[in-house]
């Protein structure tokens, strides 16, 4: 019994043994778990202190917004200051700022401005959520004080480490400013578009006063700009900024900032702009071309563009440049009204060296570089570009007289055109090719399209830059479908250069000193025509201005260097595009509002073409365009189009591609001498065949 109790009386003890050593075990564990939790909140708590501490006595980094953006000439001179030399920075203090310009923004921007310390959760869901709901970016997620930073100190770039530091710099922008501040800051830095940084700058440039007059229908119009520069500028697009300035007002009032009955007024309000002002600066139509393309082309941002810092080196060359307006001006002073362009490039790489958009840009800043145009016979190169690939030679002869052409309409009806020539003036016998060139022949021009065909005439003219539309009309070959001077400067740059394809270009480099970052950009080229064909074709264009019956025969005193080229004129335009190996330039003179030209008028873009080539190519050595190597020479009659003889009264040298120069002497003036040298010949190719007949048993019937 008892050793039965003394059994019964250690179970207990043995059970708990396990449990007793279990909980020992597993204190330790607990009181490292706590330890650790206690190191990691002090860290936390030291840490937070160190970097609040940091965020509030560390400086803030230079602002670039002070930073001039500057676009140079190719020899390193400033063209402009891309901010109006600072001039589109003006401060005013908030005191001096309308509270409906104050209550719009922040209404727009961050309606939680005064309540949240740099950043808005809240705020950013909401505007989210109404952004998913509308399908467009209706409010920012951004607080004016985030905006701000990126302003002040950064780039737009959307990287992870930008978005870091944005949100430092918030931070101590929150900590070392009051509201009142940060809010007077945003107003002055913040982009309005048009060069305008800074409410102040915004209400001078847009209705031409300071901002403490501005209106509540101005106020909120300027309060939905910067959100959208480009989309919400109502000098570039008026309705979507009146949809812009309706969100504005409709979240003042949901703010209970206005009342609903003022926000109608307000919107109903019909808004006066003041005129914009001439950029100051040189050459402003080629400024403004290159701002077009940094945007477009090059992908730089407005704020980018505007805010400082960049040197965008251009090709513009400044004295080429101010040999074009001294051009323009000499022979367009007795014309005040008539208007011009002129744009010069080098036609072996691209760059654009003097480009003028018009007679005076402070009454209007449309550049006419750009405008589509009935080219006239300038266009007539094409066609016989595509002739020369499709067996017609230097040799080529078509009859001069008037003559109808039958062809279909887009609808496939049947049409009937009919040719004239200048002044109703008809050779009236074959004309050479040459000569057709020289003379601007309309019969030829519109015979060698309709037999080339025009479908290829429009193929050739694309292959080279043409980008307009074309018909495949009789009349193309008349230029009657209008083109832009960049158009045609960058299609005759094959003429040129030996038969490369350019994309003419205005920008060569672009230095972000903010980002430490330089781009440069290389010409574009591709070998789109035969070197040979586009040779034969320059060759026989120089006839425009050497031949005394060429219709730039009267400029030839003006600029005697080897250059080729081709007039145009219509009703209502006159142009002239030529080139030396270095330089292609094309002026176009006419009316904005399709005026008729006198005929007067008509000849002043060749003067005007000469005297701009003849400067600008004065620090250049002289160059004649270089024969390749499938070209041959030959002198023939060009009133056959056979080889000339001695006895011929015109020996006249062409060149033609290898194997379709002339083979036949004249048959209208032969000579002795020929003849003997064509029997010769014929024995010579007798005896040859013989060899290869018996060489090849034909003789014996095999």
């Amino acid at each position: 019994m008892k050793s039965s109790h003394l059994d019964h009386g250690t179970e207990p003890d043995a059970e708990l043994l396990p449990a007793r050593s279990a909980a020992k075990k597993s204190r330790p564990k607990r009181m490292w778990l706590w330890r650790a939790i206690s190191v990691f909140l002090m860290s936390t708590v030291a840490f937070s202190a160190f970097f609040a501490l940091y965020l509030r006595y560390a400086e803030l980094p230079p602002s670039d917004i002070a930073n001039l953006s500057k676009l140079l000439a190719q020899d390193e001179t400033v063209l402009t200051d891309l901010v109006g030399g600072g001039e589109n920075r003006l401060q005013v203090a908030l005191k001096d700022i309308p509270q409906t310009v104050i209550d719009a923004t922040i209404s727009v921007e961050d309606q939680q401005f005064w309540n949240h310390g740099g950043f808005n959760p809240i705020g950013i869901a909401r505007a989210l959520w109404v952004d998913l709901k509308s399908g467009e970016a209706l409010e920012g997620g951004s607080t004016i004080t985030q905006q701000l930073a990126k302003n002040l100190y950064l780039t737009q770039d959307k990287t992870l480490k930008r978005k870091l530091q944005e949100a430092m710099h918030t931070l101590q922008l929150e900590m070392n400013f009051s509201k009142e501040e940060i809010l007077e800051q945003y107003l002055n830095v913040i982009y309005y578009g048009q060069g305008a940084y800074g409410i102040e700058m915004a209400s001078q440039t847009y209705f031409g006063k300071p901002s403490k007059d501005l209106t509540l229908a101005e106020a909120s119009m300027l309060a939905g700009i910067p959100k959208g520069p480009n989309l919400y500028n109502p000098l570039i697009d008026l309705s979507a900024a009146k949809n812009r300035q309706r969100t504005v007002l409709n979240l003042m009032v949901q703010e209970g900032k206005v009342e609903q009955k003022e926000a109608d007024l307000a919107f109903a309000e019909e808004l006066t702009f003041a005129p914009q002002k001439a950029p100051k600066g040189r050459a402003p139509y080629f400024t403004d071309y290159v701002t077009y393309q940094l945007k477009q082309v090059y992908d730089v941002s407005e704020a980018d563009f505007y805010r400082g810092g960049l040197k965008i080196r251009s090709t513009l060359d400044p004295q080429m440049q101010k040999a074009a307006e001294a051009a323009i001006d000499a022979h367009l002073k007795e014309h005040p009204d008539l208007q011009v362009s002129l744009i010069s490039i080098d036609p072996t790489s691209g760059e654009i060296k003097a480009m003028v958009g018009g007679r005076n840009y402070a009454e209007s800043s449309f550049n006419r570089t750009l405008a589509k145009r009935q080219p006239g016979s300038a266009f007539k190169p094409f066609v016989y570009l595509t002739a020369l690939n499709n067996h017609y030679t230097a040799a080529t002869r078509i009859k001069s007289e008037q003559t109808t052409f039958n062809y279909e309409d887009d609808n496939g009806d049947a049409k009937e055109y009919l040719v004239h020539n200048f002044n109703d003036q008809y050779f009236h016998d074959y004309l050479p090719f040459r000569d057709a060139i020289a003379r601007s022949d309309n019969v030829f021009a519109v015979t060698t399209n309709m037999d080339v065909g025009p479908e290829k005439v429009i193929t050739t003219a694309k292959a080279l830059g043409i980008t307009s539309p074309l018909k495949p009309y009789p009349s193309l070959a008349l230029g009657v479908f209008p083109t832009s001077p960049l158009e045609l400067v960058r299609a005759f740059a094959p003429f040129a250069n030996g038969g490369q394809k350019i994309e003419p270009y205005a920008i060569s480099s672009i230095e972000d000193t903010f980002r430490g970052e330089i781009k440069t950009f290389e010409p574009q080229k591709e070998q789109v025509i035969d070197p040979g064909a586009a040779f034969i074709l320059t060759d026989m264009m120089r006839s425009v201005f050497t031949d005394p019956q060429g219709t730039g025969y009267r400029v030839h005193q003006s600029f005697d260097r080897p250059a080729a080229g081709k007039s145009g004129t219509t009703d209502t335009d006159a142009w002239m595009v030529g080139y030396t190996p270095q330089l292609l330039t094309a002026v176009w003179v006419g009316y904005d509002k399709d005026r008729l030209l006198s005929a007067t008028e008509s000849h002043l873009a060749a003067p005007i073409w000469a005297d701009f080539m003849r400067v600008a190519h004065e620090s250049m050595p002289e160059e004649d365009f270089q024969v390749p190597e499938n070209v041959v020479e030959s002198y023939i009659d060009p009133s056959t189009g056979e080889m000339a003889t001695p006895d011929c009264p015109v020996q006249r040298r062409e060149y033609f591609l290898v194997g379709t120069e002339p083979t036949e002497w004249c048959s209208t003036h032969p000579s002795a001498k020929t003849e003997l040298e064509s029997k010769a010949q014929g024995e010579e190719k007798s005896s040859v065949r013989t060899f290869w007949d018996w060489l090849t048993r034909r003789g014996n019937g095999e």
